[in-house]
């Protein structure tokens, strides 16, 4: 699942999801619209525990072949 899907489904905003996992909102957004092509695996390991999922849920381009 893409991070905006996953983030709706907890119910979280993108700042909600930015200060639980301490990251900035920008981040958040950025990932979301697919603007970061290679993230950091500390950030996407954040992300992760602060959506209760395992890292390998998250979908990015640099994993399934997408992006620009």
């Amino acid at each position: 699942m893409t991070l905006r899907d996953l983030r709706q489904q907890a119910g979280m905003t993108q700042q909600q999801l930015a200060t639980k996992a301490g990251v900035d909102m920008f981040t958040v957004a950025n990932l979301e619209q697919r603007r970061v092509k290679r993230p950091q695996q500390a950030m996407l390991t954040r992300l992760a525990w602060a959506l209760g999922v395992s890292v390998d849920m998250i979908e990015l381009p640099c994993r399934n072949g997408g992006g620009r």
